[in-house]
């Protein structure tokens, strides 16, 4: 009974701080205006047909040593989760060993609540580079999903929220993408491509809720993994001009996300 009180207390304790400081989701200083690939750590990863440099990539804690091993030095934006700069847990590791002498061009850090220097310091370490560097506390991740997905969440639990991947694809879809297509992003799968502890994976049943939402929106979200097509119904990318087709004869597009709904000074 005490904890359901504690939760209920976490619960609209959160909703009256969203509602009353009305946190914007983050955005990128330069929009994207195509494709953009977001690219998760399931173990199985397929990049997608036609992918070339008209495609932004988006890379999810260690994901990005997929991407490598398609020729991607340094992807446009990445994503890494707190724990991952001083955690000691397998994962946590691991994601630090695949980093090691990597960089990116953007990256978010999500829901560090130490000093920046520390969060600084903490990349150094394990010689993590890149071109800019910003924290997107919970308040601004709950804002992707709201302004997204249409979908208020006090985040109180793993059940409760989506997986940073899933997160991924709601700040391309926000910050402009024209399509979204995602790989290595499975809610039915175990394990991570970077390690061989077969972990199990959170935010399960979040993950398949949002990507299904998405879908009944008409967001244009694709998978290039034929398996997750197959579960989860998201339309299988089979290449930009195919795919263009498709999306205009079967899919009502929601309302662009514009410049002037992100910025209202730009309207």
């Amino acid at each position: 009974m005490a904890a359901q009180f504690s939760e209920l207390k976490k619960h609209f304790y959160r909703q009256i701080k969203y509602h009353l400081t009305r946190p914007r989701p983050p955005v990128l200083a330069e929009r994207f205006d195509g494709p953009v690939l977001v690219v998760g750590s399931a173990p199985v990863s397929n990049k997608p047909a036609d992918f070339d440099k008209s495609f932004r990539v988006i890379t999810i804690n260690g994901s990005q040593t997929v991407t490598k091993g398609w020729g991607i030095e340094a992807p446009d934006v990445t994503l890494v989760q707190f724990n991952q700069i001083e955690g000691t847990n397998t994962n946590a590791v691991e994601v630090r060993r695949v980093l090691n002498g990597e960089r990116t061009k953007m990256l978010y850090v999500l829901l560090w609540r130490k000093e920046r220097r520390r969060l600084e310091d903490g990349l150094r370490a394990f010689n993590y580079g890149y071109d800019k560097l910003e924290i997107v506390d919970r308040y601004k991740r709950m804002a992707l999903l709201d302004r997204v997905g249409g979908v208020k969440c006090s985040e109180l639990g793993a059940d409760d929220k989506c997986s940073n991947g899933i997160n991924a694809v709601l700040f391309a879809l926000y910050n402009g993408a024209t399509e979204v297509i995602i790989t290595g992003i499975n809610p039915d799968s175990g394990g991570h491509v970077y390690n061989t502890e077969n972990l199990a994976r959170l935010h399960v049943r979040k993950d398949r809720e949002v990507l299904e939402r998405l879908i009944q929106r008409g967001y244009p979200v694709f998978t290039s993994d034929p398996g997750v097509s197959q579960s989860i119904g998201l339309p299988l990318w089979t290449g930009k001009a195919r795919t263009g087709r498709a999306i205009e004869a079967d899919v009502k597009r929601p309302a662009p996300i514009t410049a002037g709904a992100v910025n209202p000074s730009l309207s």
